[in-house]
């Protein structure tokens, strides 16, 4: 499989498959196609898996796509203005996005339900109690809301990220929450109760431009309905 990402900052993935090749998604991303492209809706591993990937905030169900007869084409773009980043998965090299980051990966790539070990940081961290393990073996795309930042982080080396900008980390980091010192703070300074706190060792992707803040922006200005 051959790709290419174009079209920031509403950017788009071509695909271009072998014949047999097979990609896997959710949530209908799938933009356009070739007509040799076979699809096909799966629970993909069972309802077990399923009802997690429903948890991390994915769909039921995937939609797998497979080029048929020869080679083939598959276009997937961005629900959101952002980033399309692609990964090399593969053992030691697993990742975790935050919910609905996943967009589109070869069939060998996994997407399973990562549980934070400490209750309070998926709570209050800003990334819901629930996020994505995306392992097994091959190449995977995420979608991100802005621009991406990225930092190494050594070990014990952290970072305290605001509420929603965390968009993924390697395995290898670990979250936890730290309350915004200061009744005063927490009041007037308009940032929350809490910040969420990543520690490595490993990469960590911020995001510019959450969703969540973008909503929160426009709030005052959407209709009340009455």
């Amino acid at each position: 499989m051959e790709y290419k990402i174009d079209g920031a900052p509403l950017p788009v993935v071509i695909c271009q498959l072998n014949a047999g090749e097979t990609m896997i998604t959710e949530r209908g991303s799938m933009s356009w196609m070739s007509p040799n492209m076979k699809m096909e809706t799966t629970s993909n591993g069972g309802l077990g898996k399923a009802l997690g990937r429903m948890f991390a905030g994915e769909a039921l169900f995937q939609n797998r796509y497979t080029a048929q007869g020869g080679p083939g084409m598959i276009a997937f773009a961005s629900s959101f203005p952002g980033s399309i980043r692609a990964f090399e998965i593969g053992p030691g090299r697993e990742l975790i996005v935050q919910k609905s980051g996943f967009l589109a990966s070869e069939a060998t790539v996994e997407l399973s339900v990562f549980f934070q070990k400490k209750l309070g940081s998926g709570f209050f961290g800003g990334e819901g109690f629930i996020m994505q393990r995306l392992s097994g073996r091959g190449v995977a795309f995420t979608e991100f809301d802005g621009h991406v930042v990225e930092y190494d982080l050594a070990p014990g080396q952290s970072m305290v990220v605001d509420t929603g900008y965390l968009a993924a980390m390697d395995a290898t980091c670990s979250m936890d929450i730290q309350t915004v010192p200061g009744v005063k703070n927490m009041v007037f300074g308009g940032e929350g109760l809490f910040n969420t706190v990543v520690t490595g060792p490993g990469r960590i992707y911020l995001q510019t431009m959450p969703i969540s803040a973008v909503a929160g922006v426009l709030r005052p200005f959407m209709p009340s309905g009455k």
